[in-house]
């Protein structure tokens, strides 16, 4: 089980959260991972990292994975820690 899951909400603190965050969060516990380009392409999210900082600040751990593409451009997963 992964921190996610652990993770009990209290409905105010999930409410507090922005649509976007509250989408993010659903797929991360759906995938266990996500980029910008996948926020941008399958949610319409285009700032991700706002998201990501905004779930941290509400209690969920997320690691940072530094990778790079098949282009050599570099880009960042999350992963649910």
């Amino acid at each position: 089980m992964n921190h996610f899951n652990r993770i009990a909400f209290a409905s105010s603190t999930f409410e507090r959260m922005s649509p976007q965050a509250k989408i993010v969060a659903n797929h991360l516990k759906a995938t266990g991972s996500i980029t910008a380009v996948e926020a941008n392409a399958v949610h319409r999210i285009r700032s991700v990292s706002r998201r990501i900082t905004e779930l941290t600040d509400n209690g969920i751990e997320i690691r940072k994975e530094q990778k790079r593409d098949v282009n050599n451009q570099r880009y960042v997963r999350y992963v649910l820690a």
